[in-house]
């Protein structure tokens, strides 16, 4: 009798609090969860788009205060991944740079063939762009290999100006904290549902046996 009554009694404990609340409040926290996570992703774009910005500027200072800003809030806060970006705009700067450096050496016919070159792909490109630098390239290689060797132009490591950040796969922020209490309510909804199946089982193999 005391061992059906206790089970009753840690039924009913049980009972008090409905799995309807639980889920409520579980779609709350996953909705707050979701929101901050929206957030953290819309603060990293903001810190990419300063980082453009800052490129266009030819301010080397401000890109590098930029880049470490972005590299910072990355990997701080979740769902803030910054997918592969380059400095285009520096790559372009220092790629000029090189060709008007080496625009001045060399023999009459390397710097006849680079003019030859820059005046094919001036009226198509525009400035020092990716598509520019590669019809130079092109318009470099028709040359015989001697001739090239004196009028080629060595281009930077695009790698130096390749970058990427990664997020950590939690942080102790309001989106992580939101979704270690979502996870919590789900593991009480299903603790309270697994307890409550084995009382039950429990009180009527008591039944059974009297």
């Amino acid at each position: 009798m005391a061992d059906r009554q206790s089970v009753r009694k840690s039924i009913k404990q049980l009972q008090r609090v409905k799995t309807w609340q639980l889920l409520i409040l579980l779609v709350l926290l996953c909705f707050i969860a979701a929101t901050f996570l929206r957030l953290n992703n819309t603060g990293m774009i903001a810190r990419r788009n300063a980082v453009a910005d800052a490129d266009k500027s030819a301010n080397t200072n401000e890109i590098s205060a930029r880049i470490y800003d972005l590299q910072r809030y990355s990997a701080a806060h979740m769902n803030a991944d910054t997918g592969v970006f380059y400095l285009q705009e520096q790559y372009n700067r220092d790629v000029k740079r090189q060709a008007e450096e080496s625009g001045g050496t060399g023999s009459a016919k390397a710097l006849e063939i680079r003019k030859a070159a820059d005046a094919v792909c001036k009226p198509q490109f525009y400035g020092w762009s990716p598509q520019y630098v590669r019809c130079y390239v092109n318009e470099l290689n028709k040359y015989g290999a001697n001739e090239i060797s004196e009028s080629e132009l060595t281009l930077p490591n695009s790698a130096l100006y390749r970058y990427s950040f990664v997020s950590p796969v939690w942080s102790p922020d309001f989106a992580g904290w939101s979704i270690v209490g979502a996870f919590a309510i789900l593991i009480l909804i299903i603790a309270r549902l697994v307890g409550l199946g084995i009382l039950r089982l429990l009180l009527r193999r008591h039944y059974r046996e009297l």
